[in-house]
This record gives C-alpha cells, structure tokens and sequence, in this order.
C-alpha cells in the first residue's frame, strides 16, 4: 500500500531530505518548503520507504500537487 504525500499550499521547494530508498518514519521531514519567506517542512505522515520524490528544488508546486509516495505496505509496527 502507498500513501502519497500532497502540497497543502502554493510554494517553492527549498530543500529536499528525503531520498528514494530512504526509510522514514512519522515526523521525518521529507521536504522544506518555501512560501511567503517561511520555511515549512513537510513530515512524512506514515513508517514506510519513499518510492518516490516527484519534486527538485527550485520547482514551484500548487495545492494537491504530489511531492513524494511512500510504500507502507511491509512496514510492520514500525
């Protein structure tokens, strides 16, 4: 199972973390956004490993845009 991670806002992508492979857990930060000169870190919601960052720095993302798909599926306890 995949959870897939969405813009909440318009922003910039400041600063990507979070690498393909990577295990994240609740609270990692995944991204850093950056919208109206406040950084705004993106927190992977889920334990599980990112399948995929969809976003570079420098990109300029809308409301619901993906920024990264975590797999969840044998993520176990945790």
């Amino acid at each position: 199972m995949s959870h897939t991670v969405v813009a909440e806002l318009v922003s910039n992508v400041y600063q990507v973390v979070a690498e393909v492979g990577q295990r994240v857990g609740p609270s990692d930060t995944l991204v850093i956004l950056e919208s109206m000169k406040m950084e705004i870190p993106v927190l992977a919601e889920v334990t599980g490993v990112v399948r995929e960052v969809a976003v570079r720095v420098g990109d300029v993302i809308s409301e619901g845009d993906v920024i990264a798909v975590i797999d969840n599926a044998a993520a176990g306890a945790g």
